[in-house]
């Protein structure tokens, strides 16, 4: 046993300072960036914000409308090849750049992968999750992708700290998923007291990535638009959103109404409400490591990305970035205690 005394940050503990501008408006900041991803050699360019691998939120309907604003979507693993025929059947070329095929790491799910890849070699990611990325079998997994998928993107995760994310990268993947129990409807860190603070695992982890040519996505954390600068600011290149774009006509999750309210439910992947629905129930060696809440109905995505696209150009303009690309150049965080005045509560 050991114990590491240096300081760990999550969003709540800072803030950005902001410095002088030319800017004069919100409206000349591009929130737009363009990568190559250093195992597939692809490019892509578009808003790097991604919706979550859940089925609550990575939904079909939810690719449909972010990809109008360039967004991207992790689109969840327990849809059919039949159902993604369908989908694609009906959707102009330009789909393909804001959708992920989501995978876990089963023989099943190698075996289904294959075939929708084969139906659809347009499929640009590919994103192999799991909670836990720290074990052998995975990389191993990620290594077997990479020789199958050579012409893929591939995102994996998840990690958060920089060792393994050089692991990672150099066994084949492009973009590193980090995060370990930061999320609204994950119970990880209670249950196995295991996690670390988000923005010191960005900071840690792009670090790592940045110094082989690979990337990261922040997954997990956010819940405004001010922690998804602040992902940003710390080295992201992607930050993966799913509290955040739940509860919308395009989200997944049932529909139920108490005393003339909607509301949708949302759960994490590893929750009791998620394993019956999809693995039969909950297997005797485990716990379930997330919960099932309910969000209030919020109507369309499109109100909630024009928010938080806002803030985030309003950041930059703090800091006078006038591309998100300048963000993380131009970021100072400063250790705080407060970060609003809560007077007449949230």
């Amino acid at each position: 046993m050991r114990i590491e005394n240096d300081l760990k940050l999550g969003f709540k503990d800072v803030m950005i300072r902001p410095k002088r501008s030319t800017l004069q408006s919100r409206s000349q900041v591009s929130l737009e960036r363009s990568f190559t991803f250093r195992n597939s050699q692809k490019t892509w360019s578009g808003v790097p914000i991604i919706a979550a691998n859940m089925d609550t939120v990575g939904t079909f309907e939810m690719a449909v409308s972010l990809a109008r604003h360039k967004i991207l979507t992790a689109v969840h693993k327990h849809y059919s090849r039949e159902e993604w025929q369908a989908f694609l059947a009906d959707q102009p070329v330009s789909i393909f750049n804001y959708i992920a095929l989501s995978t876990g790491i089963g023989e099943a799910d190698e075996e289904k992968i294959a075939q929708i890849i084969s139906d659809h070699p347009q499929i640009q990611f590919l994103c192999i999750d799991v909670a836990n990325g720290y074990s052998e079998h995975f990389v191993a997994f990620v290594k077997k992708m990479r020789q199958n998928f050579p012409e893929q993107t591939i995102i994996a995760g998840n990690v958060v700290t920089g060792e393994m994310v050089e692991e990672l990268i150099l066994a084949g993947a492009d973009i590193i998923k980090v995060g370990i129990g930061p999320g609204s409807v994950c119970t990880t860190r209670i249950k196995t007291g295991v996690g670390y603070p988000q923005l010191s695992a960005i900071i840690e982890c792009a670090d790592a990535a940045h110094g082989l040519g690979g990337h990261i996505i922040s997954d997990g954390g956010c819940k405004i638009p001010g922690d998804v600068s602040k992902a940003f600011g710390g080295g992201a290149d992607f930050v993966m959103l799913g509290g955040m774009f739940a509860g919308h006509d395009e989200s997944g999750g049932e529909i139920v109404e108490e005393n003339g309210k909607k509301y949708r439910l949302f759960y994490g992947m590893s929750s009791q409400t998620a394993m019956e629905k999809h693995s039969g129930g909950i297997a005797e060696y485990r716990a379930s490591e997330g919960k099932t809440v309910r969000v209030s109905y919020k109507g369309a995505v499109e109100s909630t990305v024009k928010d938080i696209l806002g803030g985030v150009r309003s950041t930059c303009t703090y800091v006078g970035a006038s591309q998100l690309r300048e963000l993380s150049k131009r970021t100072t965080f400063i250790r705080v205690q407060e970060q609003e005045n809560q007077i007449f509560g949230e």
